[in-house]
């Protein structure tokens, strides 16, 4: 049996390790007394179906995060193979996200992305502090989804999903 010493962790090497790990892109909006926040995240996963949750990881202090625990609630929009300069867009800090991009109005008044492949609203069910960053539980109250490709990231860089045409295993259902 080989032995590992644990060795201090390199930030720069922890991004790139966990950057291994394709994902989809999405944007986070909400709104908060008139002002509209967003942000690009790749950190977002279904948590329960039943009650119906989710789960998003935000930088600590980040506007965005800041609003969506003061309005208590916000929009998931995935964001589809076409919508990559809207990622870029939304993942500048300090720029109006919110200009030339086309929106649609959400339920609970959160602004969402028109053309995203899903949108989700949620209600904040829970924030919980991990790091320099804060992991929200958000209570899903409303869903839509259309046809379309993703939006994948995978180490640093966008890519595309190619399907396989392999239906999925049964336990995905």
């Amino acid at each position: 049996m080989t032995t590992y010493e644990a060795a201090p962790l390199d930030s720069g090497a922890l991004r790139r390790t966990m950057g291994r790990f394709a994902t989809g892109v999405a944007v986070i909006t909400a709104e908060h007394h008139g002002q509209r926040h967003g942000m690009t995240v790749n950190s977002l996963t279904s948590v329960s179906l039943a009650p119906p949750m989710l789960l998003v990881s935000f930088t600590r202090g980040s506007r965005t995060a800041d609003a969506v625990s003061r309005a208590a609630r916000f929009g998931v929009n995935v964001l589809s193979a076409r919508q990559e300069a809207i990622s870029n867009h939304f993942a500048r800090r300090g720029e109006d996200h919110f200009a030339e991009v086309p929106l649609d109005q959400g339920p609970l008044g959160v602004p969402l992305i028109s053309n995203a492949i899903a949108q989700i609203v949620c209600t904040v069910g829970r924030e919980i502090g991990a790091g320099d960053h804060v992991i929200v539980l958000g209570n899903i109250v409303h869903i839509r989804h259309r046809d379309g490709l993703p939006l994948c990231f995978f180490s640093g860089t966008y890519g595309d999903f190619h399907d396989r045409g392999n239906p999925a295993e049964f336990w995905y259902f």
